[in-house]
């Protein structure tokens, strides 16, 4: 190394907001692993290595300590020092002494220097691995906003403002159709928001001397089919929610195809439902709009389940409702229409489906002439 090197090292700790000392710390200690290589011995050896780096000059010094023995009886070279070639080194030195003794090799500066290296680049990869982690890490649960990059084999890319994230096939929305959007965007994906679902931070776990780590850096996983995504857009795009007027109660989705949430007004002279809906519908349309079309009910939450099932299984109309909790189940009996009993089930029994998962009961619908027949 030298003093141009050392000038290096400390521009770098200050614009990546690394601690000097620790740096040279880690330096150190790779320089250490690379001497005791060359001498041969495991970085689990006896022998006590000490390396001293220059902070002006940049000049880098390998010692060693050493038992003081008489000069017959030396028998490891790399532990133990004559005593007289010790008091030639300093007269003061008697036996059993353990004194440090220089051992650089030559051209050592050229070693010390690819270390040292090696190691202020992966502590720069670590700063700003954890300049990503301390970012997004605050955000976890919340809205993100980025662009598809590139699908992957379990999944896909994601360019946010600071770092990748990935996009497991799991968690993206089956409508979202970002392999069509790549393609006439050249490549790249429209922006979108996506759910922060995890920030994982392998700075901790790393091994920060051989450099090798398997999961070295700050991994940041997305998600559009997480129910929260819905909740979140609904934050932001709704006044009264993100004031509190409005309360969100509980929310069931089947991403790209349908959610239901229900929502609770704090002031009698708000309408829950109205606010969400917005103006000619512009508020909820945005949102439509962000998760590709998906379909969204707003209903009424209420404390009185019966109501509460009427409400969630709109737009059907529900003529009577009857509840039964039997060790620990919620079962409803719903009486429709018969004309509307398809309405009321949704195609594929998805309506009821959501509207049981929204209110935490289990519905069964029957049309009111099923029902007399099984009352006679």
């Amino acid at each position: 190394m030298n003093q141009e090197f050392i000038m290096a090292i400390d521009q770098i700790a200050k614009s990546k907001g690394i601690n000097k000392e620790k740096l040279i710390d880690a330096i150190k200690q790779s320089i250490e692993v690379a001497c005791k290589k060359h001498f041969g011995i495991s970085t689990n050896g006896k022998q006590n290595i000490k390396i001293n780096i220059d902070e002006k000059t940049g000049d880098v010094k390998v010692f060693a300590a050493k038992t003081v023995v008489p000069d017959e009886e030396v028998t490891n070279e790399l532990l133990e020092v004559g005593i007289t070639e010790a008091q030639n080194l300093n007269r003061l030195v008697q036996l059993d002494d353990i004194i440090d003794i220089e051992i650089t090799p030559r051209n050592f500066g050229r070693i010390a220097a690819q270390n040292a290296k090696q190691v202020v680049i992966q502590k720069i990869k670590e700063a700003e691995r954890q300049m990503v982690y301390e970012e997004y890490s605050v955000k976890l649960n919340d809205i993100v906003k980025g662009k598809v990059l590139r699908r992957e084999k379990n999944g896909y890319i994601v360019q946010l403002d600071f770092t990748e994230a990935s996009l497991p096939s799991t968690e993206a929305m089956p409508n979202d159709n970002f392999d069509e959007q790549m393609e006439m965007n050249d490549g790249i994906g429209t922006y979108k928001a996506f759910y922060l679902l995890n920030v994982k931070d392998f700075n901790k776990n790393e091994n920060k001397l051989d450099g090798k780590s398997k999961n070295a850096g700050a991994q940041v996983i997305v998600s559009r089919t997480h129910p929260e995504l819905v909740k979140r857009l609904f934050e932001q795009e709704v006044v009264e929610i993100k004031d509190g007027t409005v309360v969100i109660k509980s929310i069931a989705r089947e991403a790209g195809s349908r959610t239901k949430i229900a929502v609770y007004s704090n002031d009698p002279l708000v309408d829950p439902v109205g606010a969400c809906v917005g103006e000619k519908g512009k508020r909820i349309n945005n949102i439509v709009q962000e998760l590709n079309g998906e379909k969204i009910d707003v209903v009424h939450w209420s404390e009185d389940p019966k109501e509460f099932i009427r409400e969630a299984l709109s737009p059907a109309k529900v003529i009577d409702v009857e509840l039964e909790e039997t060790e620990g189940e919620r079962n409803a009996k719903v009486i429709v229409p018969s004309h509307i009993l398809t309405l009321a089930i949704g195609k594929g029994g998805q309506n009821v489906r959501l509207a049981a998962k929204l209110c935490g009961f289990k519905i069964d619908i029957k049309s009111v002439e099923v029902n007399e027949e099984v009352e006679e």
